[in-house]
């Protein structure tokens, strides 16, 4: 299994490269148009590794496992059901969750898997999907929840979402990743939060992939979080979230004021 990076060195230069063991080879070109190695490694403790990627937007979904739309009284949905959150609020791995200014109210994290786009996608067929896929990656939809049902004529979904540094998304890309016995867990201070098998999707990968690809163009770099399971909580000031999947690695991010 290949896992891609990018980092930035002491020095401020940002580069990208495959993990090997404690070392990242580094490559050139264009990670979505057959990167090259250059020969190069760098220690992976030398360097701070940032998003693997550089989406134009975040695709989020709402009720896509059984276990949460049963606790919630919800029907699986015919569609996937999703917002975007602006590009805007990306955060890298070991980056802090920043509160904004204009709210006071509960911050909620909620660890799930991210599809990562490879190439342009419009229009595709389920079968196809799979090859739009570069791979996968971790994501913690940080969310102001007491927003969403602030105004009752308007579900503010985006808003409450879409602040800066709201979403968390690495330390990984993974290729050739097999989603279908993995399970992801998240933990707040060390304490499982949610532990959940990605098995219990609504839609799959590819089937969100090509649904979506109905709606928008999908381009490379593009992350779309396949949403959450039971288990999401609020995060206090100083708290740490990290979500895991065992190929894929931990994202850990802190909470800050």
């Amino acid at each position: 299994m290949k896992l891609w990076t990018r980092f930035k060195t002491a020095h401020g230069r940002i580069g990208f490269g495959l993990l090997q063991g404690d070392h990242i080879l580094e490559h050139r070109g264009d990670l979505y148009d057959q990167p090259v190695a250059t020969g190069a490694t760098i220690a992976r403790d030398a360097v701070d590794l940032l998003c693997p990627c550089e989406p134009s937007k975040i695709v989020a979904l709402w009720n896509n496992f059984h276990a949460l739309g049963a606790k919630l009284g919800k029907a699986a949905p015919s569609h996937p059901l999703f917002l975007i959150k602006p590009a805007t609020t990306l955060n890298g791995p070991d980056a802090v969750i920043r509160r904004p200014a204009s709210y006071a109210g509960k911050i909620v994290f909620e660890g799930e898997l991210g599809i990562v786009i490879g190439k342009p996608a419009s229009n595709v067929s389920e079968a196809a999907a799979r090859d739009y896929i570069l791979g996968y990656t971790l994501v913690n939809d940080v969310t102001a929840a007491e927003i969403i049902e602030q105004d009752g004529n308007f579900a503010q979904w985006t808003r409450a979402k879409g602040f800066d540094t709201f979403g968390c998304v690495g330390p990984f890309i993974a290729e050739d990743f097999d989603w279908r016995e993995a399970e992801l867990i998240t933990t707040l201070d060390g304490t499982q939060r949610q532990r959940y098998p990605l098995a219990d999707m609504i839609f799959n990968p590819w089937q969100i992939v090509a649904r979506l690809s109905q709606d928008m163009t999908l381009l490379p770099g593009d992350v779309i979080a396949v949403g959450t399971s039971i288990g999401v909580g609020s995060m206090k000031e100083g708290s740490l979230v990290e979500v895991s999947i065992d190929a894929l690695g931990t994202l850990a991010n802190r909470m800050g004021g």
